[in-house]
């Protein structure tokens, strides 16, 4: 063995943050291991969110990063080896997961990342590695919304605020494959796109929220209103729900809100933070469940992300970025980091 196949078996190439706000850059850092309960991933593909950019600038603290840092909280990719007690995951095995990226986790934009076997799951059979690294974030917040919290079911209609957005185009298709009936804001551009999903489309910036709910609810209100906006969409959301038994879920509840609106239908509020399993180490289990059962409604036809044309590497992240904080994207944007088999 070459001096240089043996250094490739210690080191990566990852993107690494050394301070918030400061450019991010390509290095060789050490290629972890599986330890007990952890599976050792080669990462195919990292999707992009829009705290990826906020955990960059320095501006969500609550995710609790220390540069240096790699970023990136979703992947997908072929199980390299596995760790001690783990069952159900074997090298080669395709799995995706909202791995790390947050806290002490190492991120998916690095070749390699040891993540927690429980906030793992095979990918869908039926999706590519790239399409599967769009969906863990958006499925698990949504899922902990509208099954969780609010427990969507037929019969119902839903709301969901940004329905074009990367966790609203999952939610909405989340709400229509338990049978409710959904109904989802956007700007003009984006219509065709919730329409696409199965959704009624709703112009919020030629349509006030009386009028909607007018129109759709006969004045009743929306059974459940999923806000994945925040600000002065969660007033709205607060406004649009029904009175007496409606349900408002949003993971942007971080400002000041008047709950009058909502206290006065007689309605209720739940917040989702999808962060804290992996924050905590409580709870991640049932990460690994919900990426299970988001990988059969896949299979069944009944979830598929939408993902923006462009093709991003390791080296041209800060590229991706700027694409996700300039709000420019026309789907989710997901980095290309590696093979599918090893080159």
């Amino acid at each position: 063995m070459t001096a240089d196949q043996q250094k490739s078996r210690t080191v990566m190439r990852a993107v690494v943050l050394r301070e918030f706000g400061a450019p991010l850059r390509v290095e060789e850092i050490d290629r972890p291991t599986a330890g007990a309960g952890q599976v050792l991933v080669r990462v195919v593909a990292s999707g992009v969110n829009p705290l990826d950019t906020k955990i960059q600038a320095g501006a969500a603290p609550h995710a609790r990063v220390r540069p240096p840092a790699v970023l990136g909280l979703d992947l997908a990719g072929v199980v390299a080896a596995v760790g001690a007690g783990v069952t159900g995951f074997d090298p080669g095995d395709e799995v995706y997961g909202l791995t790390g990226g947050v806290g002490d986790l190492q991120g998916s934009l690095a070749e390699y990342a040891a993540v927690d076997a429980r906030l793992l799951a095979r990918k869908p059979r039926s999706l590519s590695l790239r399409e599967a690294a769009a969906l863990p974030l958006a499925v698990i917040t949504s899922w902990e919304g509208l099954v969780d919290r609010a427990g969507v079911h037929a019969g119902q209609k839903v709301l969901v605020q940004g329905g074009a957005g990367g966790v609203g185009h999952v939610a909405v298709q989340l709400a229509r494959a338990r049978g409710a009936e959904v109904y989802a804001t956007g700007a003009p551009s984006s219509l065709p796109a919730i329409e696409s999903l199965g959704a009624v489309p709703i112009d919020y910036t030629t349509t006030s929220v009386e009028e909607y709910v007018a129109r759709h609810t006969a004045g009743e209100g929306f059974d459940i209103v999923a806000d994945n906006v925040g600000g002065a969409t969660l007033d709205a959301s607060f406004a649009a729900v029904r009175t007496y038994h409606g349900h408002v879920v949003s993971a942007l509840g971080w400002g000041s809100h008047s709950l009058a609106p909502l206290s006065f239908r007689g309605a209720t509020y739940s917040g989702v933070f999808t962060l804290l399993p992996m924050l905590t180490g409580t709870g991640r289990e049932h990460h690994g469940e919900i990426l299970r059962e988001a990988a059969g409604l896949a299979d069944a036809g009944a979830l598929r992300p939408r993902l923006d044309p462009r093709h991003f590497t390791l080296d041209t992240v800060t590229d991706a970025h700027n694409v996700v904080a300039g709000g420019t994207a026309a789907g989710k944007v997901v980095v290309d980091v590696g093979h599918a088999t090893p080159q």
